[in-house]
């Protein structure tokens, strides 16, 4: 996995003004292997498409990798020809590599790709770069398997290019639903960043290009396309898979040891909407609440193996409270630094006091419940309690939660400050401090004076 230096944290994104000068605001790529067959059919029809609505300047690039037909005369002719065309030849193959080479110099601020077939149609290309001109998103890629796309292929590629999904889906957790259809768009900041970090240089380079960005939190946009297999393709299918999941093997296992520096593609703080301190709208909810949901049903299991243990040398009321004074402990630290996100040391002992008055809510409600159980029944089975006490559990849990977030974690914009990463409050722009909806003094910011 490439870890050469990146240029840093990613700027803000911002909208493209309507008059940039001199310099095309698209730079569309086309990778081209002995295809002189379709390349001016190509190229004429792309820039005929882009004259009559782009309303940018826009440069189209043939990118030869190593033809050995007449693919790099044909490319010369058509940039000598057409104004808007530039052709770069290399001498290694690989669709990765032309990309790579040729994004990494172009001073387009929006950098494209597509196959020589143009088996995608080319209306689509508007509605993929638009979010990106507009400061919208990241990245933007046209999906073949949107439930709107409009897909004509054999079922040997359908199957192929399924499956390969869901093995991105259950291996590295990808989010995005086509990683290789030959139509993508990135902004060239965005792609300075990352390509250092991409090492694959053939047909897995969209992939790892894809993954990175979305395991940095960088918004990614995708279009539904209409796609027409072409019979006449020479990618070829086995060999391309073999190598795709050599690739998620390299990438997988660089994710899971924490060898690749996402951090450097850490937006500035301020850009990301969750940034900000906005009053009465509650921070991280859904978060916390996955986080508190996980960290209960482990601490519920705990509590049910302690109780059972206890319960064999002692009585149902002294083995609930054991356990529930033990299984309180593991949990209020657990929730403190999984759910809340509370580091370090201070206010530990005053947190655990508080989580044991929660503990006393809960030990109230699973002993009433034991002791109306005996009440009612006398000599209940183990299974009998065990079912009655999960029930009360799942009534006080709510409770737990609220209390825990309330008072015990409370969300206090002070500790947000002091909880930030050091890098998105150093990168924070200086301006954007007395411009924050939260914001009703001069006095210096703590976040950025640190």
């Amino acid at each position: 996995m490439r870890t050469e230096p990146s240029p840093g944290t990613l700027p803000a994104r911002e909208h493209l003004p309507a008059g940039w000068a001199g310099t095309p605001v698209l730079d569309v790529v086309v990778p081209v292997y002995n295809e002189e067959k379709d390349l001016q059919r190509c190229v004429r029809r792309l820039h005929e498409h882009l004259t009559r609505t782009f309303p940018y300047a826009f440069r189209i690039t043939v990118a030869d990798n190593a033809s050995t037909d007449g693919t790099p005369h044909l490319a010369g002719e058509l940039a000598r020809r057409i104004p808007e065309v530039r052709s770069v030849r290399l001498e290694q193959k690989g669709r990765g590599r032309a990309l790579r080479t040729v994004w990494s110099a172009s001073d387009a601020p929006v950098l494209a790709y597509m196959d020589v077939d143009l088996s995608t149609d080319l209306n689509a290309l508007l509605p993929l770069v638009a979010p990106l001109i507009s400061g919208h998103s990241d990245l933007a890629i046209g999906s073949r398997l949107s439930r709107s796309a409009r897909v004509v292929r054999g079922p040997k590629r359908e199957f192929v290019s399924r499956a390969y999904n869901l093995i991105l889906r259950g291996s590295l957790q990808t989010r995005f639903s086509d990683a290789q259809c030959g139509f993508k768009a990135v902004r060239r900041d965005v792609a300075r960043a990352l390509l250092p970090l991409v090492e694959d240089g053939g047909w897995f380079f969209d992939t790892e290009l894809l993954v990175l960005a979305e395991r940095a939190g960088l918004r990614i946009h995708e279009v539904p396309v209409d796609w027409v297999d072409d019979p006449d393709s020479t990618v070829r299918i086995v060999r391309t898979a073999t190598e795709d999941l050599k690739g998620v093997w390299r990438v997988g296992r660089a994710l899971a040891t924490g060898t690749l520096p996402l951090d450097r593609l850490a937006r500035p703080f301020g850009d990301d909407p969750r940034d900000r301190d906005i009053e009465d709208v509650p921070r991280g909810l859904a978060r916390q609440l996955v986080g508190f949901c996980a960290v209960g049903a482990l601490s519920t299991l705990f509590y049910l193996l302690l109780y059972s243990g206890f319960r064999t040398f002692a009585g149902s009321q002294a083995a609930n409270g054991l356990a529930l004074l033990v299984s309180a402990v593991a949990n209020t630290a657990a929730n403190r630094r999984l759910t809340f996100g509370v580091r370090g040391r201070g206010g530990l002992v005053r947190h655990q006091a508080q989580g044991l008055v929660v503990l006393a809510i809960g030990l109230a409600l699973t002993s009433g419940s034991l002791a109306a159980l005996n009440t009612a029944s006398g000599d209940p089975g183990h299974s009998t309690e065990l079912a009655v006490l999960v029930a009360a559990n799942l009534a006080a849990t709510v409770l737990r939660f609220l209390l825990l977030r309330a008072w015990v974690f409370p969300d206090r914009p002070a500790h947000r400050a002091a909880d930030r990463p050091a890098h998105r409050a150093a990168d924070r722009p200086a301006h954007r401090a007395a411009d924050r909806p939260g914001d009703r003094t001069s006095a210096p910011d703590p976040r950025t004076a640190r």
